[in-house]
């Protein structure tokens, strides 16, 4: 799989003393692998840490980088979603998305951060002594911009098992760690859903019914290949730690070497009367969202309300409202978003909500659901409106699937949150936990610990626990990078911490800002942006760094600091 070629090479490296005989395009057939080589660019067409996109003959482009006098070739988009990366953050050694924040390695392309599942291509780069800068790929790579790691083989004699509880992003990156990382035993992903691992980010942004099989990651017979198990359709009931086994709702029990908890959250249902009502949903999996569509349909005739003024509620009601006949967000919040973003921004995005027909209660909640033939017909809120709702989607909040550690010794917080080390091990030996359900040191924060629930963190914990399970020491080094997109407006998030002060920098009322946060020592604890690629980027690589920013950095000029975040 991918590429044979998964190094750069610096100029002094093979460099072809025959440069006049061999310049211009060659394809050609190698090892039953088709390759294509160009001269791309002159040496000296690159300043030191500079990124650029060439054109590799007439078959595809790469992204060429110039570091530490250095050149590497590599894919030109993310693997996640697309996003062209010559116009993300270049770090020390690798490149960060734009877009949402995953990492890829400039030397062999490897994905380090998260989302995404692929890493890229990687090529080879020769510098002639004419100075012109060579390069060489698979034909193959360049078409797919993407490259999927190889799988070790599982080896029989190999008595060891990893049983991973939890079939979402997080448990299928461990799984994927451990083969990929040479790891020769079982692995068993238990996955409470029905399916493969899924893209689950897209769940509350669906606006029509999509087939599953476009959202899975991976196919099955990958993970057959892989020698992975996946048994789907079941969930864990509990973890006896002293028989090193895990029980499952369907009877069986499987035996553990080590085990990854990556469970993840379970939407928060208000106690109120009437939420048993049918067409009341939560927005958490694949199934919710094909029964929220269903249950809206096409005609445009069904009264919509959503319960929640946060990420969850706001993308559900964005991607829902050009098939209802009306659409009312009721929250206790002043603004949607306002606790993350202030009244300001807040008011931004109301307006823009509003221009797209979608209507606000705020400052309230909804008190009983009234029904008809055991459906939902109305909502009465605490304001003592009543709202017509032919459909209810719940965006309140979370709890965590932790309640079967309940009598397993696993230590776990007052809410749930498994508390574990900076290489994601639980108070038990050989019992590793992560994703949403951690209470993880946080790099950013100096490792504080805290529980933060989002998917490319919830990868990068599954990458991590996946090298400590095999012995390879890997303590947490990451940057919470949170997203959404509202109405075609890219918000994005990175950093974490509860804020003293603010200071915004753009046109709020056009939604093209950014948003600086600050802790009481005026230190820069987080930036949020719309519409500014690639400024959150550039600062959570500046947080990775192990960089500090600080109020007084911005008087002159708010971004001189993205000019050296390298």
């Amino acid at each position: 799989m991918g590429s044979s070629y998964s190094r750069s090479y610096s100029p002094n490296c093979g460099v072809n003393k025959n440069g006049n005989e061999n310049r211009g395009t060659i394809s050609r057939t190698e090892s039953s692998s088709q390759y294509v080589e160009s001269v791309v660019c002159k040496a000296n067409d690159l300043k030191e840490n500079e990124m650029k996109v060439f054109d590799i003959g007439e078959e595809g482009k790469v992204l060429l980088v110039k570091q530490k006098g250095e050149f590497s070739a590599v894919g030109t988009k993310c693997t996640h979603y697309g996003a062209p990366l010559v116009s993300g953050a270049l770090g020390d050694g690798r490149v960060r998305c734009p877009w949402h924040g995953a990492c890829f390695n400039l030397k062999t392309g490897d994905i380090e951060d998260f989302p995404g599942f692929d890493s890229l291509p990687c090529y080879q780069v020769t510098v002639t002594e004419k100075g012109e800068v060579k390069v060489r790929a698979k034909i193959n790579d360049l078409k797919s911009n993407k490259r999927t790691k190889e799988m070790g083989m599982a080896s029989p004699c190999d008595e060891s098992t990893v049983v991973i509880v939890g079939g979402g992003p997080s448990g299928a990156t461990c799984a994927e760690t451990l083969r990929s990382g040479g790891f020769k035993g079982r692995i068993t992903i238990v996955a409470k859903e029905n399916y493969l691992p899924y893209d689950r980010i897209k769940v509350s942004k669906m606006g029509t019914v999509t087939d599953i099989e476009k959202l899975q990651v991976r196919s099955q017979e990958y993970y057959q290949e892989a020698n992975i198990d996946i048994i789907k359709g079941v969930e864990a009931t509990k973890l006896d730690t002293e028989g090193k086994l895990v029980h499952l709702s369907n009877g069986t029990k499987l035996r553990y070497s080590a085990v990854y908890l990556a469970t993840g959250c379970k939407p928060r249902v208000p106690d109120i009367p009437g939420i048993d009502l049918r067409n009341i949903f939560t927005v958490r999996n694949f199934e919710d969202s094909v029964n929220i569509i269903q249950s809206i349909g096409a005609e445009k005739d069904k009264d919509v309300v959503v319960l929640g003024l946060s990420f969850i509620g706001l993308e559900a009601a964005a991607s829902c409202v050009q098939a209802a006949k009306s659409m009312t967000v009721v929250g206790k919040d002043s603004e949607p978003l306002g606790q993350v973003f202030g009244p300001e921004i807040g008011g931004s995005l109301r307006r823009l909500f509003e221009e797209k027909n979608v209507k606000f209660h705020f400052g309230t909640t909804i008190a009983r659901c009234n029904g008809e033939g055991g459906a939902i017909k109305s909502v009465e809120l605490a304001n003592g409106t009543t709202l017509p709702a032919d459909v209810l989607i719940l965006g309140v909040g979370t709890t965590y699937y932790t309640d079967f550690l309940k009598e397993s010794g696993v230590e776990m917080r007052p809410n749930g949150a498994v508390v574990v080390t900076d290489r994601l091990e639980t108070s038990v030996k050989n019992v590793y936990a992560g994703g949403d359900i951690a209470h993880a040191p946080v790099y950013a924060q100096g490792g504080e610990p805290m529980s933060i629930g989002h998917v490319g963190l919830a990868q990068y914990h599954g990458q991590v626990a996946g090298l400590n399970i095999m012995k390879k020491e890997t303590p947490l080094k990451t940057v919470p990078y949170f997203w959404t997109m509202l109405f075609g407006k890219s918000i994005r998030f990175a950093g974490c911490g509860k804020p003293a002060s603010t200071q915004i920098e753009g046109d709020v009322e056009a939604l093209k800002f950014v948003m600086f946060f600050f802790d009481k020592s005026d230190k820069v604890i987080a930036v949020a942006s719309c519409m500014r690629d690639p400024v959150v980027s550039q600062f959570a690589e500046l947080l990775f760094q192990g960089r500090s920013l600080y109020k007084k950095d911005l008087k002159d000029d708010p971004f001189a600091w993205t000019k050296v975040v390298y």
